[in-house]
């Protein structure tokens, strides 16, 4: 059926008119003035569809542009936090509030680089949402030097600053006060969630913290201790890359079908004790197989690290990883994120070589423990008391925090609160995710809406399978997450199809093989074993 063209005329008009109303509405806001001594950098309106360019912003960050799909006001403002810091922070804000919701991002390392895809995943679903940059630009560590102020930023004053701010600047720009708080963030990012909820239980209703860079000080002392295992990439017994890529097709040979499927994936790499004197070289071999001293390296590299007290430091690196962590932490060259913290907030020292790193610099980090950074909570009781809820993940083939660190923090909830896991779920829920890197990426069925940035947004909005839609159900219906379906897209491409997906079970259940096409999720079981 044609329609009247007057008709068409009018609902043109009317959407023009709608959307003239939302610009000038955002062109006239002014949220410098709510905020003491802020600084207003940036008030636009962006239609749906722009590319945002940064010119601007720190080249190490790596985000010089952000595609939007929603029509939305862009704030971005410097807001003091002390007589010598301050963050930025930017604050979009969609035309359409769904459910007055306000949403912050987290970020990465020891950076301070805004994940402007998070900004456009929140927009997209309706958020209010906010990112900062921690207090400092770029992803080193210099600003921290001599600077304790920016070391308390990006500890906790950044996040806890902004997303204050954003409720009310949010509830000030729709004329309606905020309903729900959530909260988004992957390694640094987890960690920040985490210490949000520890710190600040007031802060956020829901949180996601992805594979959490919790216990902090000893995170990164353990990370340090990896350069002096491998050695220089020079040294005699060093492993490369492609000696790694033999060392991960033996580690497949003796734990990918623990779980009954070959398929390149580790379901549970707790169940996986590999032993890579397999490998060790013998009858005048020397190609594709292991020394007895590389066969120590790796040893040491998949065994818990001690204190010269006795004590855990921090546990072990899983098995599975091997193809992503030959050209980071296995690379024979120092890890830069440890070799910034040390430099130029433990030691302000910026020469320290992290080659000379021991169980005495261990100690130190977390004797320092500068801005009470270690996030290792005991209860969360607070938090939990008035409702807030945190669906946290960690991928099982995690190339820079080890994936027992997530079990081990669970169980230190549970410990501490003398709780049961069906107690702990009613505010806590852990979930594996076989096959996946750091925060994204690997063989795994990985995208489940748990960050911006495709593919992972790639899912549809739906709780059993985006993880953003999964905690606004939890808080806002009381309907937790039982299980969280991934998917793996073809070539990690969503426009390509989905090859596989898996239901990923809530520790401590375990994803159990129970026949039939291993692609297919309902071939899988979350059972106690």
């Amino acid at each position: 059926m044609r329609l009247p063209l007057t008709y068409v005329v009018a609902v043109l008009s009317y959407a023009s008119c709608v959307r003239s109303s939302f610009s000038s509405q955002c062109l006239a806001f002014n949220p410098q003035n709510s905020i003491f001594n802020a600084t207003l950098t940036v008030r636009e309106y962006v239609t749906a569809g722009t590319n945002i360019l940064f010119p601007d912003n720190d080249a190490s960050c790596g985000r010089p542009s952000q595609a939007v799909s929603v029509d939305l006001c862009r704030i971005a403002l410097h807001v003091p936090t002390s007589n010598r810091s301050s963050i930025t922070m930017e604050l979009w804000l969609p035309e359409t509030w769904q459910g007055r919701r306000v949403l912050a991002s987290g970020n990465g390392g020891i950076d301070g680089c805004i994940e402007y895809e998070n900004l456009a995943y929140g927009t997209q679903h309706g958020f209010a949402t906010v990112a900062a940059n921690n207090g400092h630009n770029g992803t080193g560590g210099h600003d921290f030097l001599n600077n304790p102020d920016v070391i308390i930023d990006y500890a906790w004053r950044s996040l806890h600053t902004s997303i204050s701010q954003t409720k009310s600047l949010a509830s000030k720009f729709y004329g309606n006060t905020y309903q729900k708080s959530y909260y988004i963030g992957c390694s640094l990012g987890g960690r920040q969630g985490i210490g949000a909820a520890d710190r600040f239980p007031s802060d956020f209703d829901g949180i996601i913290a992805g594979s959490p860079a919790v216990d902090f000080n000893h995170l990164y002392a353990w990370r340090a201790s990896f350069y002096p295992i491998t050695g220089k990439s020079t040294s005699a017994n060093f492993i490369n890359a492609s000696l790694w890529s033999t060392i991960h097709t033996e580690v497949l040979r003796q734990c990918d079908t623990l779980d009954g499927v070959q398929d390149g994936i580790i379901e549970d790499s707790s169940l996986c004790h590999f032993r890579p004197e397999a490998l060790l070289c013998s009858n005048g071999t020397t190609a594709n197989c292991l020394s007895p001293a590389q066969v120590d390296i790796v040893n040491n590299i998949y065994s818990p690290f001690y204190g010269s007290d006795g004590k855990l430091i921090f546990p072990a690196m899983q098995p599975g990883n091997e193809l992503l962590a030959a050209s980071g932490l296995y690379s024979g060259m120092p890890w830069p994120l440890s070799q910034d913290w040390y430099r130029y907030v433990l030691l302000n020292q910026s020469d320290w070589d992290q080659a000379t790193f021991d169980l005495a610099d261990a100690m130190l980090a977390d004797e320092i423990n500068p801005s009470n950074i270690r996030t290792w909570p005991t209860t969360l009781e607070p938090f939990s008391s008035r409702g807030g809820k945190i669906l946290t993940f960690h991928g099982g083939q995690d190339q820079q925090i080890t994936s027992y660190n997530s079990p081990r923090l669970y169980n230190h909830l549970a410990s501490g609160r003398d709780a049961s896991s069906t107690q702990l779920d009613e505010f806590y829920r852990f979930f594996r995710i076989s096959g996946m890197g750091h925060c994204e990426g690997g063989p795994g069925a990985w995208a489940f809406g748990q960050l911006g940035g495709s593919p992972a947004v790639g899912v549809p909005y739906e709780p059993s399978s985006n993880a953003l839609a999964a905690i606004v159900d939890w808080v806002e219906k009381d309907e937790a997450p039982e299980t969280m379906t991934g998917t793996k897209f073809v070539n990690d491409d969503p426009t390509m199809g989905i090859s596989f997906q898996r239901n990923h079970c809530r520790y401590p259940r375990r994803n159990t093989y129970t026949g039939g096409n291993a692609s297919n999720p309902d071939n899988w079981q979350c059972k106690y074993v």
